[in-house]
């Protein structure tokens, strides 16, 4: 991981978020294993994706409500690994966990407005864009846009992005 940790083109993107040491990658490592199942509100599922070139990356579900069956979906990946579908594949995989394994209802994205290979991501993999928050928040000291997409279980099922791997 910290082959892409430390990368400013990684980073650049993620709130509060600057290149790692060594150190601070291994302690992410460290952290992300706890978040392993979503057993309650708050609660992160964290899956590393790898190839035979080892971690090229991260996806992660974080659970927001129990009451509504919302979390919201994450990622990091290696750019190397870029334009082979792997970052699709572990998303998609990761939605179709969230929706059959979880119960989830709704599961929503975020993005620097900016973050364009981010926003193609949550398309391809059948999120639709529901809008964008004008200078709704800080980024780097500056107010940016944030763009939010989401799909429904039902979505899901219907588009025909759901069981990746069948």
């Amino acid at each position: 991981m910290y082959a892409y940790q430390r990368r400013p083109d990684v980073v650049r993107w993620m709130l509060g978020a600057t290149t790692r040491t060594r150190e601070q990658s291994r302690s992410s490592v460290i952290a992300m294993s706890g978040e392993d199942a979503l057993r309650a509100e708050g609660d992160v599922l964290t899956l590393a994706a790898c190839t035979g070139a080892g971690v090229i990356g991260t996806v992660e579900l974080v659970w927001h409500s129990e009451a509504d069956a919302t979390a919201e979906l994450g990622y990091v990946f290696h750019p190397d690994h870029g334009g082979r579908g792997l970052a699709t594949e572990a998303v998609t995989a990761m939605l179709e966990w969230g929706f059959t394994e979880f119960g989830l209802h709704r599961v929503h994205g975020r993005c620097h407005a900016g973050n364009d290979r981010s926003a193609r991501l949550m398309t391809r993999v059948g999120m639709r864009l529901e809008g964008r928050h004008v200078e709704s928040y800080r980024f780097h000291g500056e107010w940016a846009d944030r763009l939010v997409f989401a799909v429904l279980a039902r979505e899901w099922r219907r588009s025909g992005t759901a069981d990746p791997l069948s």
